[in-house]
């Protein structure tokens, strides 16, 4: 999550509402979690460490298959976050799983404590991404591997651009100073993997993922789902009158019918998972 004190307020605002949709969201990422987990060379026993994790994932999904041997840290800069996730891995009876407040650029933890690091849709967000890469080089042992996850292009991406392309005609988005924390950042091929290259890691790799989204909503509650987690949109739709927002919402709700189909959401979905090794 991002470090500076505006962000994390807006995300400590945000954080009941990912509580609130944890298992949707774990279901229409599980593609992007199976990915983190091979390109990191996660398996039973690994000790892994989950930067940025929210509210808890991929952290408590990992902790589901290194079984009892192994041990899985989740940490984020937002407490809320954290306290969350600590709910779901004790309700799940998870004992390899903790969580952990912790800025990215100054995590509390030993050089050389773990086996993986991944971080699912945060690099994007931080503040300094290479002060960053380099903590996480040095809590990896030798030898171990990093894995990230990043938006690929917005207009490949529905999730994003079939709600923002309808909000941008009701309120004015101007476009992001250039490499500012943004989801789609580090959305340029090559841009991740130069900057981990830049910061020490060897062995760097990018590949395209591509998936589809799947999830047992209507459109409907997509849309509750999108206004809900974002603060930023949350913000922008406050602002509206009552009836431009009636006028939104159902002009979200009909551009989402096209990846609504049996009963639940469709939508084809690029991540680019970039990866590299400590120096043995």
């Amino acid at each position: 999550m991002p470090q500076n004190a505006e962000v994390i307020s807006q995300w400590s605002q945000s954080a009941r509402y990912w509580d609130k949709h944890r298992e949707i969201m774990r279901e229409m990422f599980a593609p992007v979690t199976q990915a983190l987990i091979e390109d990191a060379g996660i398996r039973g026993g690994c000790a892994v460490l989950d930067v940025a994790t929210g509210p808890g994932e991929p952290a408590l999904s990992i902790a589901g298959m290194i079984g009892p041997e192994g041990k899985v840290v989740g940490s984020d800069a937002v407490p809320e976050m954290v306290e969350a996730a600590r709910r779901e891995g004790q309700r799940r009876g998870l004992r390899n799983a903790s969580f952990e407040v912790a800025f990215a650029e100054s995590l509390p933890f030993p050089a050389g404590a773990f086996d993986a690091v991944v971080s699912r849709f945060g690099v994007m967000f931080f503040p300094s991404p290479v002060d960053c890469v380099r903590e996480c080089l040095r809590v990896l042992r030798p030898g171990g591997r990093i894995a990230l996850a990043v938006w690929h292009f917005a207009a490949r991406n529905p999730f994003h651009h079939a709600v923002a392309r309808v909000v941008e005609r009701y309120v004015e988005t101007p476009p992001p100073a250039p490499d500012s924390p943004d989801a789609f950042r580090f959305a340029e091929p090559g841009k991740l993997q130069a900057l981990l290259a830049s910061a020490g890691v060897a062995s760097t790799s990018e590949r395209l993922l591509q998936f589809s989204i799947r999830a047992p909503i209507s459109a409907e509650e997509f849309w509750e789902l999108r206004r809900e987690m974002s603060d930023k949109l949350r913000t922008k739709l406050a602002a509206l009158p009552p009836q431009q927002d009636a006028d939104l919402r159902r002009e979200v709700i009909d551009a989402l019918g096209a990846y609504s189909c049996g009963g639940g959401m469709d939508m084809p979905a690029e991540v680019l998972i970039v990866s590299g090794a400590k120096p043995s």
